[in-house]
């Protein structure tokens, strides 16, 4: 059970404060509403954009970093389809360094020219480094398209195409900032040894002067039931043939997320699940194999995704993976892989309580999907989830027609050469 408290600035910004003594240190959490969903088909790649920038500079402090690490403290940040996300964490009696430097930078950025062109190269080199050059590295960039027809889904955080950074100006970048950056599309989170009045006495003094923004409204359009398989092939030069299926499957926060969460479990989690027994173990079709899914706010996708072992084809490899999927939405898992992937997830959940930070986390990440008391609920879904629900959940996620394949082939190199 995390607890809280919670209040809210008159400009929107909702604060929870986590109260927690038995440790010396701080978090300081702020997410943002805002993800690669909300994008411009024509302008992607901006919020992982502005993940960069919001460390290069604001109106009033010229280095994020360096304030940050004078009080022994730790930064960092991460973008999702669904959100951006920024943390701190330092000792609790410099709390305060964290809410000086997070609302100058809520405030405005620098917005300095060399700042844009600076990050505009990081990003442009780590597309091509993590999507281009890296084996396997293009994947998402092909199964995104194929899987997703109208949701914005269907292009990767770093963006659709690189040409959109490398293209966008800095007006661009202005009104992506003063649309999506305001305190009313944010969440704070204050969790370690902080009370919650010095929270409130702290937000109020340094964010309680930032003007709001109009309330931004999501319009995403939905994606459609799938009701044909789709099927995609290349190929580059990777070590091995990669077979990866993605199948719809509910939200986050939805009704029948966590059933389709360990239906993954029981085929993809760890050596004694399902594929991993039967088709590694047993029949050696694959070097690697695993399922998982992509817990996203909006209906997302349960992927399998395995590298098979020299001289075996991926019609072959694709078929095997088909008969298991085949027998688990007739027949259901059973009592022992449910109980056992239950037990699995429950511990996670707990032992990933344990740290300080991530508590924050999950309360910022519920509040801002509309209810932070889901932050506390999952524990209590998981262990009232049955066989019947995981087989529902089979038979309605691993639907053929509800299914997405990508043939990753390895090029011959020898022909490669000649």
């Amino acid at each position: 059970m995390i607890r809280y408290k919670q209040f809210m600035l008159a400009n929107g910004l909702k604060v929870f404060v986590h109260e927690d003594f038995s440790t010396p240190m701080a978090a300081v959490n702020i997410l943002y509403n805002v993800g690669s969903r909300d994008e411009d088909e024509e302008r992607t790649g901006f919020a992982h954009l502005f993940e960069h920038l919001m460390f290069g500079g604001s109106k009033n402090i010229p280095s994020y970093d360096i304030p940050v690490q004078n009080v022994g403290g730790e930064n960092n940040a991460f973008t999702s389809p669904d959100i951006t996300n920024y943390y701190i964490t330092l000792p609790a009696d410099n709390v305060e360094t964290a809410f000086w430097l997070e609302s100058d930078r809520m405030l405005s950025l620098s917005f300095d020219p060399n700042v844009l062109e600076v990050q505009r190269k990081v990003v442009i080199e780590e597309f091509k480094q993590r999507y281009l050059n890296q084996p396997y590295g293009d994947m998402w960039l092909k199964l995104r398209p194929l899987a997703y027809k109208s949701h914005p889904y269907r292009w990767a955080t770093i963006g659709k195409d690189i040409e959109h950074i490398e293209r966008a100006t800095m007006n661009d970048v202005q009104d992506f900032f003063f649309r999506f950056y305001r305190p009313n599309n944010a969440v704070m989170v204050v969790a370690g040894a902080v009370t919650f009045e010095k929270v409130q006495e702290l937000a109020e003094k340094w964010f309680g002067g930032i003007p709001s923004g109009p309330a931004y409204v999501r319009n995403v359009p939905k994606e459609l039931r799938q009701t044909e398989a789709r099927h995609i092939e290349t190929s580059a030069s990777v070590p091995l043939d990669s077979l990866i299926k993605v199948f719809h499957m509910p939200g986050r926060y939805e009704d029948g997320f966590y059933a389709g969460d360990l239906l993954s479990d029981v085929l993809g989690r760890g050596k004694s699940s399902r594929l991993y027994q039967r088709l590694l173990k047993e029949r050696a079709l694959f070097n690697g194999i695993s399922a998982s899914i992509t817990s996203s706010l909006d209906p997302g996708l349960l992927m399998i995704k395995g590298n098979l072992n020299p001289g075996v084809k991926l019609e072959e490899a694709d078929e095997a993976v088909k008969e298991i999927l085949q027998e688990i939405m007739e027949t259901g898992a059973s009592d022992e892989e449910v109980d056992k992937v239950k037990n699995q997830s429950e511990a996670s959940l707990a032992f990933s309580e344990v740290e300080l930070l991530n508590r924050a986390m999950n309360l910022a990440f519920a509040a801002n999907a509309g209810n932070v008391d889901w932050a506390n609920s999952d524990a209590e879904i998981i262990r009232g989830i049955t066989n019947q629900d995981i087989h529902n959940a089979a038979k309605e996620i691993l639907r053929p027609e509800n299914g997405s394949t990508l043939y990753y082939r390895a090029e011959n190199k020898a022909a490669a050469l000649v």
